[in-house]
């Protein structure tokens, strides 16, 4: 009897023989096909010293921290637009990577911001960095009521979103500023980026040992966070 070669069947003969499974391992495997990834940029800061150039507005001779006692963070943080974008704040060396770790909890909360600028962007002016919702920190100046210098002056005080949250003093006959948040004066109200008692935003800055200016018994100043509480 002839010798006949053992021959592998091929894969149409092992279908014919009702084989498909083993068929089916025959064939070369399609690479899978990657799923959209709808993960949103990570939070990142970096904390460096400001160059005296970036604060020709908001600072002067006479103030009671120099520019070698502040710091730039340039950070992410979370837009109206459901983005993540840039920002730079400047505080207080001493209290830099405190705030870093408050707003890393607001990035991952997806609590929105409008915008993130030193208010060297509005040549110091307080009124116009409010008026524009700029969240901003450093600005040496002094309060108005009381002519001392604000926590503001020290870096160790931020404004968040500040037409959405606005200040009011109860006289004469109701201020409120920045003058078109007059929408944004009622508490609690349930709007994005407003910050409201007890939520998100309060509890970050509490766990650092914060204070709120919505807390203060007569005028309110729902922006305004500072280390002192003032």
């Amino acid at each position: 009897m002839a010798h006949i070669p053992h021959r592998t069947p091929t894969a149409a003969a092992l279908v014919l023989l009702g084989v498909t499974g083993i068929a089916m391992t025959t064939a070369a495997a399609a690479p899978p096909t990657p799923a959209p990834s709808d993960t949103p940029q990570a939070f990142t800061a970096t904390v460096t010293p400001v160059s005296p150039d970036r604060l020709r507005h908001s600072w002067r001779r006479g103030c009671p921290v120099g520019p070698g006692d502040l710091r730039m963070i340039s950070m992410t943080y979370w837009g109206f637009d459901d983005r993540p974008h840039k920002g730079e704040l400047v505080v207080n060396e001493s209290v830099a990577e405190e705030v870093v770790s408050v707003f890393r909890k607001l990035y991952g909360q997806r609590f929105p911001i409008r915008q993130m600028r030193p208010v060297d962007a509005y040549k110091g002016s307080d009124d116009a960095s409010m008026a524009a919702d700029n969240t901003s920190a450093f600005n040496c100046r002094r309060v108005e009521t009381s002519g001392s210098w604000s926590q503001h002056a020290y870096g160790l005080a931020i404004d968040v979103n500040p037409r959405l949250n606005p200040y009011i003093h109860p006289y004469p006959g109701g201020t409120v500023a920045p003058p078109n948040a007059k929408n944004y004066v009622r508490r609690p109200l349930d709007r994005p980026g407003v910050i409201n008692p007890g939520d998100n935003v309060v509890n970050a800055f509490k766990k650092i040992g914060w204070g709120w200016g919505g807390s203060w018994s007569s005028e309110k100043d729902y922006q305004h966070f500072s280390q002192n509480g003032r």
